[in-house]
């Protein structure tokens, strides 16, 4: 496929799908600083309607996509946005949509195995996004952070639990967004955002290294099937100790 040229407008920018912004940043065309400015600038003028995110990561994530030390992964210099639930980053909030966490100013010890694959593919976490306590049901209306709102019509429910997830990618904010599913938990949010959803395979994403007992399973809500597919080849590569690993079928 050929690399898209570069738009004209950030509305236009808005409207590129994970593989097509990393195609503009390295073909050269965008920079990555370039591409999580826009993504900030989205995020500072929609949330605030919508509550999708909870926590920034402004800074780190311009600094690291200045930085030479930027892994150079198929998605080298795309903002990526994390669900506050399991996923966690080291020093980073992990509140899980619980008061009593947020109350503490509670962190993650280290990165998730999923994380480790997103810096690894080259995202940049710009922040994580609204999730209800422990992702127990299919609203996202956290009594620590609030609803948030669906952009179609802020009157309505996002769905849950991503639903700070799927309101951050049907507002463009940024092409894609880490979401998980046990029980609907993608999908839900996916159909009433209007966007692609899919629950992997348990064990096809790792969800090591400590919450392996959770059948919760984890991917991403976005905007094209290409990129849930992309971003499911670029993270789902077993951690050596993976407790479950979803047998390799190969491809057609």
């Amino acid at each position: 496929m050929t690399s898209p040229s570069l738009p004209k407008s950030d509305a236009e920018l808005a409207r590129i799908d994970a593989v097509g912004l990393a195609d503009l940043i390295r073909s050269g065309q965008l920079s990555a600083v370039e591409a999580v400015e826009a993504t900030i600038d989205r995020i500072e003028r929609l949330d605030g309607d919508l509550n999708a995110v909870i926590h920034e990561q402004f800074d780190q994530a311009l600094e690291l996509a200045a930085s030479p030390d930027l892994p150079d992964g198929p998605f080298r210099g795309v903002p990526m946005l994390i669900k506050d639930l399991w996923a966690t980053e080291a020093g980073q909030p992990h509140h899980a949509g619980i008061q009593a966490l947020k109350e503490a100013e509670f962190t993650g010890e280290v990165d998730s195995n999923l994380v480790a694959r997103y810096k690894q593919a080259g995202f940049v976490i710009v922040g994580r996004t609204n999730t209800p306590e422990l992702g127990l049901v299919a609203t996202t209306e956290p009594h620590a952070y609030g609803p948030s709102r669906n952009p179609w019509s802020t009157d309505h429910s996002t769905g849950g639990s991503s639903g700070g997830a799927a309101a951050a990618v049907a507002a463009g904010m940024l092409p894609a967004a880490h979401a998980s599913d046990g029980g609907g938990s993608i999908r839900i949010p996916a159909a009433m955002c209007g966007l692609v959803g899919l629950k992997p395979s348990r064990g096809r994403i790792s969800n090591g290294p400590r919450e392996e007992w959770s059948f919760s399973c984890q991917h991403v809500v976005s905007h094209t099937v290409r990129d849930t597919a992309a971003i499911l080849d670029a993270t789902a590569i077993p951690f050596a100790g993976d407790g479950v690993v979803a047998p390799d079928h190969g491809r057609p």
